[in-house]
């Protein structure tokens, strides 16, 4: 029961939203000619980036790169949307461009290091994230994204503290980003098997968004290791009224339900665990849930014969 949920960091992920002017001659004409500006395009790819269509911001701004080539916000923006699309080598490209114009730019390295992240260099979204740190020390983004390597890099004491520094510098954000550090903070404490801090990180995580469902799954596992099905089965229930389609909440709650002796139970939600892992593909896990499945069917089996005799 030790398959947990982590985020992707995404806390580097912000719009660019200050636009540029570009001065033009001015013009005697009567009429106006309706040439679309490098500005406008720049606010269309603005635009459709915030209503998620990716590929085409990506192409207005790179139109807009194409009439005026030091258009540095523009570089931005079209990096956020590689990093949408998980192109990480156009979005490093385009945030190098950007720090070209600006070495300063906080976003370009946050979003740099994203990429780095994604990509494995995690030494290089270590140095990005740093050199955010170094620009602005109370930029909470910086600290977390940074815990989220040391945990990919599985130095989970670093993690933790920048887990703690995030949540030391962080504004008044909003409850649910609180929860996903203390979300992260968990994780780390649960592969350094520091089981109280497990327990009150996941549910604080809760207590502030009482909807997530990665926190309750989870909770669900660090109850699992420490011998509580009965809290186990629980956690796994209400993340499953939260996301119904996760087999590996069925799988782990079927196993609880063993431990604790209910067969009928079990078998039901390992079925259930097998049918979402056949929808999705996983045909490992699909073929060893029904080989559980088979066995308990012949566990009860023999039950029942013992019972007739």
């Amino acid at each position: 029961m030790n398959r947990l949920f982590r985020l992707i960091p995404y806390f580097g992920i912000a719009v660019a939203l200050a636009c540029f002017f570009l001065c033009s001659p001015a013009h005697s004409l009567l009429i106006p000619s309706p040439q679309i500006t490098t500005n406008d395009f720049f606010k269309f790819g603005v635009e459709k980036l915030l209503r998620s269509n990716y590929q085409e911001a990506i192409q207005d701004f790179s139109v807009a790169i194409k009439q005026n080539i030091k258009v540095g916000a523009a570089y931005s923006n079209r990096c956020l949307a590689y990093l949408q699309l998980k192109d990480y080598q156009n979005a490093i490209a385009d945030c190098n461009e950007a720090l070209n114009f600006t070495s300063n730019n906080v976003e370009a390295y946050l979003n740099r290091g994203l990429a780095h992240h994604r990509q494995g260099e995690y030494q290089a979204a270590i140095a990005d994230n740093n050199q955010v740190i170094a620009l602005n020390p109370y930029d909470f983004r910086a600290y977390y994204n940074r815990g989220m390597v040391y945990a990919a890099l599985e130095n989970y004491q670093q993690a933790i503290s920048d887990y703690n520094l995030a949540l030391t510098q962080t504004p008044q954000i909003s409850s649910l980003l609180l929860a996903d550090i203390y979300n992260e903070r968990g994780l780390a404490n649960f592969e350094l098997s520091n089981e109280k801090a497990v327990m009150l990180d996941f549910s604080e995580a809760i207590r502030l968004n009482p909807n997530y469902y990665r926190a309750y799954y989870n909770r669900a596992c660090a109850c699992g290791r420490s011998g509580d099905n009965r809290g186990a089965i629980a956690d796994f229930t209400e993340s499953l009224k939260l996301q119904p389609n996760n087999a590996h909440a069925y799988f782990n709650r079927g196993i609880a339900y063993h431990q604790l002796g209910h067969e009928e139970a079990a078998i039901v939600d390992l079925e259930k665990a097998a049918e979402y892992f056949g929808n999705q593909g996983e045909t490992v896990a699909y073929n060893k849930t029904l080989d559980a499945v088979n066995n308990l069917r012949q566990q009860l089996s023999s039950f029942s014969e013992i019972a007739l005799i």
